[in-house]
C-alpha cells in the first residue's frame, strides 16, 4: 500500500481521536502510524490505548508513555496513572523508540521526539544545525544509513521543510494541537514516485471532549480546556 497516515500526540483525547481515524479510513487509508503519546493530559488515556492498539500499524513510544511508567512525583501524574490498566502498561512498555521504513527507494524515520531521546524537544525556530540533527544516526536508531524523510511528534505544530539533507515534517497533534485548534495528521503519499506528504486538518466537538474531562474530575480543567479551545499551551 502506497498511502500511509501518521498521527502524533493524542494525548488522552478520544473524541478528536475518532474522528481522526474516520477521515483516515474515509480516505481509503489502510496503514496508520503513530508517532507516541498516546495518554496524558486528556481524560481517556485507556481508551485512547485501545484504539491506537486496533488501528495502528506501528506505534512509537513518547515521553508521556515512558514517564508514566513510573512512581509518580505529584497528584497530577497519579491521576493518570490510576485510570491505567496492567495491559496499558504492558502495551506502553513494549513500545519501540523509533520505525525505519522504505518507501520507492526512500528512507522514512520516524520517532517522537529526536533520535536521542523521546524527551530532546526540537522546536521550529531553533537553529538550522539543531534541526539537522534530527537525521542524525543514534545509539537508539543504529548505525544504518541516514533517512531521507524524518517524522517526529512532541511540538504539537505541523511544521515541513526541506533540506539538502532530506525533508523534515511533524504532522502536529491529534488531540492537543497548538497551532490551530483542529486535530491534525499527515498523509505519506507514495503512489508516484518519490514519497510526498500532504497535511490534514480534522473538527471535532470540543464541547463533547470538555465535557468528559468535566465528568472526570480532570486534574488541571482549565489548562486543558486552553489548550483545547485557545491553542494556548500550558507552559508557555
Amino acid at each position: 500500500m502506497t498511502k500511509i497516515a501518521v498521527i502524533s500526540d493524542i494525548h488522552g483525547n478520544k473524541t478528536a481521536l475518532d474522528e481522526v481515524l474516520k477521515d483516515i479510513r474515509k480516505r481509503g487509508i489502510q496503514r496508520i502510524f503513530c508517532l507516541g503519546d498516546l495518554i496524558g493530559k486528556g481524560p481517556q488515556g485507556s481508551e485512547c490505548i485501545q484504539s491506537v492498539k486496533d488501528n495502528c500499524d506501528h506505534v512509537v513510544r513518547g515521553n508521556w508513555d515512558v514517564f508514566i511508567q513510573s512512581p509518580a512525583e505529584n497528584d497530577f501524574i497519579q491521576w493518570f496513572q490510576d485510570r491505567l490498566t496492567k495491559e496499558d502498561y504492558e502495551y506502553l512498555a513494549s513500545l519501540p523508540f523509533h520505525i525505519d521504513i522504505e518507501l520507492n527507494d526512500c528512507l522514512i524515520r520516524l520517532f517522537h521526539a529526536s533520535p536521542r531521546s523521546e524527551f530532546e524537544r526540537i522546536l521550529p525556530f531553533h537553529p538550522v544545525e539543531k534541526q539537522l540533527s534530527l537525521f542524525e544516526n543514534s545509539e537508539q536508531t543504529g548505525k544504518t544509513k541516514s533517512p531521507d524523510i524524518v517524522f517526529y511528534g512532541d511540538i504539537h505544530t505541523t511544521f515541513l521543510r526541506t533540506y539538502s539533507r532530506g525533508i523534515l515534517c511533524n504532522p502536529g497533534s491529534v488531540g492537543n494541537s497548538l497551532d490551530l485548534t483542529s486535530a491534525s495528521y499527515a498523509i505519506i503519499d507514495a503512489s508516484y514516485g518519490h514519497p510526498a506528504i500532504q497535511f490534514i486538518r480534522v473538527d471535532y466537538d470540543q464541547d463533547k471532549e470538555l465535557e468528559i474531562a468535566r465528568k472526570a474530575d480532570l486534574p488541571d480543567f482549565e489548562k486543558y480546556k486552553n489548550e483545547i479551545v485557545h491553542a494556548q499551551y500550558r507552559n508557555a
